[in-house]
């Protein structure tokens, strides 16, 4: 990684809670998935060191689980909702530490951005985040590191802001060229969860006829599973021209290191306008 100039790819990665926790198994992380990944990610930044990359994770079987049992993310109020809402942290923290040690590991220079000490919520939405640490992260070479985490909010008390809501407000700030989400499946199933009819692409146009027949998750997930994370990325390459999704499976060795170099994967997400409005700007 290096530091930003014109010619540099910033790439957001997210590697699911499905993808690095056992989701029906309490606090069961796959650890060496998670060493595995970490390995890719360094493969990757070694083998194009114009890439700049803000790696995010679920909490899979960690944070999920009290977060489902306090009803977190719809708002906290009551001492024993408070009480879970610091075990919702401590469990999504668990699994950070995790995460960060596979990618020390892994000899790749990164840091924690832990959205509990960060970021102020308004009804379930980020209302303030100071990113110039992040930012600084980045110009240094630094891996920033966010996850999924419990947020106090000005409307509900606390909350839980999701992965996939953390790189949505990045996003709109650091402009990347691409966001890769790493989970279990191989993309958006037509039919989950029968699974056996893939979407290729989704855009702004087709999406209608597609939001019906999207599952959610095969295991607890208080954030809204498929579905939420089909319209978080369809928000973004609206509003962000060339931004292209990927919502794809990391369980086969490689298959991030491949996505990093630039290889499609899973399901395409991304707006057919956007793309044609680059294509005019780049006639004229």
């Amino acid at each position: 990684m290096t530091a930003d100039r014109p010619s540099d790819l910033l790439v957001f990665l997210k590697l699911g809670g499905s993808l690095i926790t056992d989701k029906t198994r309490p606090h069961t992380p796959r650890s060496p998935v998670i060493r595995r990944l970490a390995g890719e990610i360094a493969a990757a930044c070694h083998d194009n060191p114009q890439l700049r990359l803000v790696l995010g994770h679920g909490s899979g079987s960690f944070g999920h689980v009290p977060a489902h049992r306090w009803g977190t993310r719809q708002g906290v109020r009551t001492p024993a909702e408070w009480a879970g809402f610091v075990e919702v942290w401590r469990e999504a923290s668990a699994l950070n530490r995790l995460v960060m040690d596979a990618l020390e590991q892994a000899g790749i220079p990164a840091l924690p951005f832990s959205p509990m000490s960060a970021i102020s919520a308004v009804n379930g939405k980020i209302a303030n985040w100071n990113l110039t640490p992040l930012r600084s992260a980045l110009q240094a070479g630094i891996l920033p590191v966010v996850q999924g985490d419990a947020v106090f909010d000005g409307q509900l008390g606390g909350t839980i802001l999701s992965t996939e809501q953390l790189f949505n407000f990045l996003a709109k700030q650091l402009l990347p060229q691409k966001i890769l989400l790493a989970g279990i499946e191989k993309g958006v199933w037509a039919d989950f969860p029968s699974c056996t009819r893939l979407v290729d692409s989704i855009t702004p146009e087709n999406f209608p006829e597609l939001e019906n027949t999207l599952g959610g998750s095969a295991a607890t997930d208080v954030t809204g599973g498929m579905l939420n994370k089909v319209a978080e990325s369809l928000s973004l390459v609206e509003v962000i021209p060339g931004l292209e999704v990927q919502i794809f499976s990391g369980s086969k060795p490689g298959a991030v290191l491949d996505a990093l170099g630039g290889q499609s994967r899973g399901t395409r997400i991304y707006s057919d306008s956007a793309a044609a409005d680059i294509k005019n700007k780049n006639k004229n």
